[in-house]
Order: structure tokens, then C-alpha cells, then sequence
């Protein structure tokens, strides 16, 4: 068996994306469980990972490592967050932010077995609501579907760290259907750039279409 680190905490397994299970034998998902040389890995799906997509399609700046402090809006039934909640580790803190009543029962079990992992059962808008106990945090996660996308990345975008950084995905038809989807993400991209600066961006079809995956670091 051939396992490759490919970024901190990130790894390929034969050919195929995992990270080392934080917590050894349990799932989150119907992902397989690897045991290699004494350790645990769980297997990362792009098809239910948008982040995982982005690996597989070239992500070049990963700073999700080890040790992070970490903000993720829409972290839903906590499929992602899990995987980012074992690259971090026990030194990093994750803090989940889902506004639907029916992920957020079953984020919070994923939290309850993961101590990294802290659920905030709150809309996004509302950041003055969780501002208070997430503090500044190293990295922004944000994958919502919402008309207001790139206010969201701003106001959020508080808690960032100067020089951090925030990976986004960009839904083209959560914001518009009535525009094509590159004028989409130059809107997108315009709004943000005062306050941040696009590192890279690419589409990550064929996981999930009219989505643009993009990381950005705070000026």
C-alpha cells in the first residue's frame, strides 16, 4: 500500500484522497476506513467534498494544516468539516456555522464525538452573534448557497486574520440564473477585491458544475 502526503494531514492512498481519522473507527459518512502502519485514514470523496474536488483538480495554496483555527459557513451535515477537523488536529479548533435546523442535528453528532469541532447554529448574516466567541481565526471556509455570496465573504471576513486566507465556493446559480456563470465570478470577484486578494480560482467539474472553487487572502 502506497501512502503519499500530499499537503499537512492530507495524504493519497493508493491513487485515492484521505485524511488520518481523528477519531479511529468511526465514520462520518459511507467513507472506508484504511488502517496503514498503525494509523487510521478515512477516505475523502470529491463528489461529496467540494474541497476534496479542489485537490483533485490542482489546488496549489493549501493552508488548511495543522494547528488551524478555522471558520467554516455552511458546514451542513459536517461531510468537509470532518475531513478539515482531522487535518487540523487537536491543536486547531473548527468552528461550524449551519443554519439549517436539520444539518445541524446531525453536525452536532459528528461534533460530539470530535472535540475540535464546535457547532454554531446560526445564520451567516448574523456574525455579531458568533463574532464574540469564534474571535480571529487563520482560515475562512465558505460554501453557501445564498444570493449574497460575496457580502457574506466580506462580512465574515472580519474575523479573518490580516494575511489569512479564505477558500470559497462560488455557486453561479445560487446567485444568479439570469447571468452566465464567468460573469458571475467577475462580479464576484470584483466586490471582494478591495478587501482581498484572489490567490487562484478554477471550476471543478465534473464534481460539481457551475461551481468555481476560490482562495483568497486578506489584504
Amino acid at each position: 500500500m502506497e501512502v503519499k502526503e500530499i499537503f499537512e494531514g492530507v495524504y493519497r492512498i493508493n491513487g485515492r484522497l484521505a485524511t488520518e481519522n481523528l477519531v479511529k473507527g468511526l465514520k462520518v459518512y459511507d467513507e472506508e476506513l484504511i488502517k496503514h502502519d498503525g494509523k487510521e485514514y478515512r477516505t475523502w470523496n470529491p463528489y461529496r467534498s467540494k474541497l476534496a474536488a479542489a485537490v483533485l483538480k490542482g489546488l496549489r495554496n493549501m493552508q488548511i494544516k495543522r494547528g488551524s483555527n478555522v471558520l467554516y459557513l455552511g458546514a451542513a451535515t459536517g461531510t468537509t468539516s470532518s475531513h478539515v477537523s482531522d487535518i487540523i488536529g487537536m491543536d486547531g479548533t473548527l468552528y461550524c456555522v449551519e443554519f439549517s435546523e436539520r444539518n445541524m442535528r446531525q453536525l452536532i453528532d459528528v461534533c460530539n464525538t470530535r472535540v475540535n469541532m464546535l457547532p454554531i447554529f446560526e445564520d451567516a448574516r448574523n456574525i455579531e452573534k458568533y463574532a464574540e466567541d469564534v474571535g480571529t481565526v487563520d482560515i475562512l471556509y465558505q460554501d453557501l448557497s445564498a444570493r449574497d455570496q460575496p457580502e457574506l465573504l466580506l462580512l465574515n471576513g472580519g474575523l479573518l486574520k490580516r494575511g489569512g486566507y479564505a477558500y470559497v465556493c462560488i455557486k453561479s446559480q445560487s446567485i444568479s440564473i439570469a447571468k452566465p456563470p464567468k460573469q458571475v465570478y467577475r462580479e464576484f470577484f470584483n466586490k471582494v477585491s478591495k478587501n482581498f486578494q484572489l490567490v487562484e480560482s478554477f471550476d471543478i467539474a465534473p464534481f460539481d458544475r457551475m461551481h468555481m472553487f476560490a482562495v483568497f487572502r486578506k489584504k
